[in-house]
């Protein structure tokens, strides 16, 4: 099919738009990644951009003895799995319900869930409240007042309103109740939008460090967010500073690495595993915010 010179024109436009988008997106990350792999002395001279000039392993050396890496990344990774999976169960059952024609009060559930999401009280009273539960320094503060999101909620539902009513009632004449219409006939259907609000569930609570600077006094919970933060606050003291609180004190008067360097370490090391992440997911990801948005 032939097509005109304004649309000829418009697929040229949008290409190198796309093409602009993506230079400017993942530019970034691959000069972060290639001050990494430099020797930092080096990199303090400028003009490294996509690939070192002098390669080397320092920084990544010098980043593995921080002790409280390992350990900032086990709470990282628990953070997730914990978040995601009982976030999911909450928000899932929530949005289940609130599909049945038959629950009372319906409407005025969903208004009562989605008040909160437009009026919030504040850091102080918040804080406030994870004191009287108990919850400052604790694993679980990470996990509990994130278990329900009202929007994640909405596009669950969305999607089980778009689902063929005619397989539930199947179900019903064959002598499944509920809890067995939701596991094993609904929730297999709905795969793609879970994945997709399990992917935004995930990366928030990968990426949030200020939950550990607010309710954490104590550092054996800090994760790998909250130590690039520091990483990079100490980027901006001198090298000795760097060093001494990388290895305990112990400084080596020769050194090939420098703040700048073991921050861009740090950058790549925290960022690897939602990059991996994504690929899986891409798809369902996709799926699920298109079938999600239809309605709302």
């Amino acid at each position: 099919m032939k097509r005109s010179l304004g649309e000829k024109t418009f697929s040229v436009v949008n290409a190198i738009i796309i093409v602009l988008i993506c230079v400017v997106s993942i530019y970034p990350y691959l000069n972060q990644l290639a001050i990494s792999f430099n020797d930092g002395i080096d990199a303090r001279a400028g003009g490294i951009t996509l690939f070192p000039r002098k390669f080397t392993w320092e920084n990544y050396k010098l980043l593995f003895k921080d002790p409280a890496l390992a350990r900032a990344a086990n709470v990282s990774v628990g953070r997730v799995l914990a978040s995601t999976t009982l976030s999911l169960l909450v928000t899932y059952a929530a949005a289940y319900g609130l599909t049945r024609k038959g629950l009372p009060y319906r409407k005025a559930i969903t208004l009562f869930l989605m008040f909160p999401g437009y009026i919030s009280a504040g850091t102080i009273p918040h804080y406030i409240n994870m004191k009287n539960l108990g919850l400052l320094n604790n694993f679980w503060v990470y996990v509990i007042p994130g278990l329900f999101a009202f929007y994640n909620m909405i596009v669950i539902r969305s999607y089980l309103q778009e689902l063929p009513p005619e397989m539930e009632e199947s179900a019903k004449i064959d002598g499944a109740n509920d809890l067995i219409i939701m596991l094993r006939i609904i929730f297999p259907m709905t795969l793609p939008v879970v994945a997709c609000v399990a992917l935004w569930i995930a990366v928030g609570a990968w990426n949030d460090w200020t939950t550990t600077m607010i309710y954490f006094t104590d550092r054996d919970w800090d994760t790998l967010q909250y130590r690039m933060r520091i990483m990079i606050e100490e980027a901006a003291n001198t090298q000795k500073s760097m060093e001494s609180a990388m290895n305990g004190g112990e400084v080596q008067a020769q050194s090939q690495v420098t703040g700048a360097s073991v921050q861009a370490a740090t950058l790549v090391f925290t960022t690897v595993p939602i990059l991996m992440l994504y690929p899986f997911l891409q798809k369902y990801f996709i799926k699920g915010i298109n079938i999600g948005a239809v309605k709302g």
